[in-house]
């Protein structure tokens, strides 16, 4: 139910919001799309909630996140960025289609991928050759017609495409697996660029998987990992977990070191539906709602000690950029 509501909230205020962005511009205080980019210095990126600028993606500087943001002229539901690729989920024109468009470092768009679903997560490899996406779907048998989900990525190197994950083979706990109910979703991927960490259930249970492109195949390595985010040394995972294994009683921000197994519940308490960023080596940053079309993004120590603090307010979808 969390899932379908969420979905079903999500398509009204992107189909509500695509309508109202054909034609929006940022405020006179923001920059042109052309005088931004993904290189130059320590920001972050990220997709701006304040009423002035609703859906832009924007920037601000890393050491200074409560000062000036400069916006673009461009529209995204989700963003997100790495060695000098950028994504941006957005409306494909049409008011019931989506796309996820790969961006070069001036932030303009050099591919436009549609998009089976509604968008809902996207990550960049740190050197910018991967891509990847996640979307709310309907329609699977097994399912009832509720909303399930899909995953895929791209290589923009060969171009070659993983249109979902669940086409590649699966290994559950040491065994080959089949299942119809197999939903794959928030990709994170390695710096070797072929291996990849995502979320997959089946039979009611949540599982962080592995991936090896070149090999198609993922195997599960923990139980009740989501929405996983491999750290800058690719050592831990920060991830969000459901209470008491129930996402309807919400989800904790966690951090599995990848060699021990060990978990660390973070200092955030609150429920946080997210995929969490790596802002840097120490530091988590998520979203926090604040109700329809707005939220803040907030940071934690990723060792569970410390208090959770705003960092930008009215933003979403943070990427760090060095």
């Amino acid at each position: 139910m969390v899932a379908v509501l969420g979905a079903l909230l999500l398509t009204t205020v992107a189909v509500g919001y695509g309508a109202f962005a054909v034609t929006r511009e940022p405020s006179s205080a923001a920059a042109a799309t052309s005088q931004l980019s993904l290189t130059g210095g320590p920001r972050i990126l990220f997709r701006s909630t304040a009423p002035d600028s609703l859906g832009h993606l924007a920037v601000v500087a890393k050491d200074h996140p409560d000062g000036p943001r400069s916006v673009s002229t461009l529209t995204c539901l989700r963003v997100y960025a790495g060695g000098g690729t950028g994504t941006c989920l957005r409306q494909d024109g049409a008011l019931s289609t989506f796309q996820i468009a790969i961006l070069d470092q001036g932030l303009k768009v050099r591919k436009a991928i549609p998009l089976v679903g509604v968008p809902n997560r996207t990550r960049v490899s740190a050197d910018g050759r991967m891509a990847a996406w996640t979307v709310f779907v309907a329609g699977d048998a097994y399912n009832h017609g509720r909303f399930s989900t899909r995953a895929g990525l791209i290589d923009l190197k060969n171009e070659e495409t993983v249109d979902s994950l669940e086409f590649l083979s699966v290994t559950l706990d040491g065994r080959p697996y089949t299942a119809a109910d197999l939903n794959f979703w928030g990709i994170t991927f390695a710096a070797d660029d072929n291996r990849f960490y995502a979320t997959m259930s089946t039979a009611g249970h949540r599982y962080l998987v592995e991936g090896d492109i070149a090999a198609k195949t993922v195997r599960t390595i923990a139980q009740n990992v989501e929405c996983p985010s491999l750290s800058p040394d690719g050592t831990r995972i920060a991830f969000k977990s459901a209470i008491n294994g129930n996402p309807a009683k919400g989800w904790r921000l966690s951090v599995l070191d990848l060699a021990s197994g060990t978990r660390i519940q973070l200092a955030e308490t609150r429920s946080v539906d997210d995929q969490p960023a790596w802002l840097s080596p120490t530091t988590i940053g998520y979203a926090i709602s604040r109700g329809t079309d707005d939220a803040d993004i907030w940071t934690v120590p990723a060792n569970g000690a410390g208090t959770p603090q705003i960092l930008i307010p009215h933003a979403e979808s943070p990427a760090a950029l060095n």
